[in-house]
């Protein structure tokens, strides 16, 4: 189990996700022959079958399925691995990744991190950002896929190091005509009457708002479901319900399409991020850099 092939393991990902052995082979550029070989040799190795046959391709199996979530895992970190000796080669001294969520990503993270990098002491430093839901960056982090992540507080960050960072107000934007467009303030239970425009399931946001329907006992209809806070403000635009989305990201939509900003009541509107890590011995030097500087500007907030 110690030699477990990268190569073969990217095989593996590839037939799986396309539930086809031969097409995998001409995706990676290697004969079929040569990659069912190379399976059988895995199999032997994990000492279980991986795939089950059938007319039309395969799927994996039980342990098919525990070992592509390792096999992805361990390739993307294989591929970060490339990345930063690639970046070290053409002089970059340090490399931090931060996974994000939406909220944090669509406000004032990408500045924050602009203005840790214009320090003339952190000229060397690379910082990649990539976009995530909280659910599923907290487990990257526990599972140290990344060192840094930038989420909700309400996560469950258990046996992680979280230090406070920016804050947000949760708003309700209503297209001029709407029956809520003349409030100034209302609350989450008012806005249920309403046909809503909302992020998929899959979004802290959404499980929030499912959660505080459920707790006064009214459904929560959604008109459309869409990826981004922007399509969902363009949604409203055309008159298709109203969302509910940070203030600060809010406010600068509104202002050119003549949409109503109104504000929730609710105590959780206001929301708080966290920096989120497994603990400082886990950082870079980098890193750790990167985390005083974010927490710093939290502090300015």
């Amino acid at each position: 189990m110690r030699d477990l092939d990268l190569t073969t393991l990217r095989l593996f990902v590839a037939a799986c996700e396309l539930r086809n052995i031969a097409r995998a082979g001409e995706q990676e550029h290697i004969g079929a022959s040569a990659i069912s070989k190379r399976f059988a040799q895995l199999e032997a190795q994990v000492h279980a079958p991986l795939f089950e046959r059938h007319r039309r391709g395969v799927v994996p199996t039980a342990a098919g399925e525990i070992l592509l979530e390792h096999a992805r895992a361990m390739l993307a970190g294989a591929d970060r691995v490339a990345r930063d000796m690639a970046a070290y080669r053409h002089g970059i001294k340090g490399q931090v990744r931060v996974l994000a969520s939406l909220s944090s990503i669509t406000e004032s993270l990408p500045d924050d991190i602009a203005s840790f990098l214009q320090a003339p002491e952190h000229a060397q430093i690379r910082v990649d950002i990539e976009e995530m839901t909280s659910s599923v960056l907290v487990r990257a982090i526990r599972e140290g896929l990344a060192p840094v992540g930038i989420c909700w507080d309400a996560a469950d960050l258990e046996g992680l190091t979280a230090l406070p960072y920016r804050h947000d107000h949760l708003a309700v934007v209503a297209h001029p005509d709407h029956p809520l467009a003349k409030r100034k303030r209302c609350s989450f239970e008012e806005t249920l009457a309403h046909e809503h425009v909302g992020l998929p399931s899959s979004t802290a946001v959404h499980t929030m708002f499912a959660r505080a329907a459920a707790i006064v006992g009214q459904p929560l209809h959604y008109r459309a479901v869409v990826s981004t806070f922007d399509a969902a403000l363009r949604c409203v635009r055309a008159g298709l319900g109203i969302a509910v989305v940070p203030r600060e990201i809010a406010q600068p939509f509104a202002l050119g399409n003549a949409l109503r900003v109104i504000a929730l009541t609710d105590p959780w509107a206001r929301r708080r991020f966290a920096i989120c890590f497994r603990d400082e011995n886990h950082l870079s030097p980098a890193a750790r850099l990167l985390v005083g500087h974010l927490s710093s500007v939290r502090e300015a907030d």
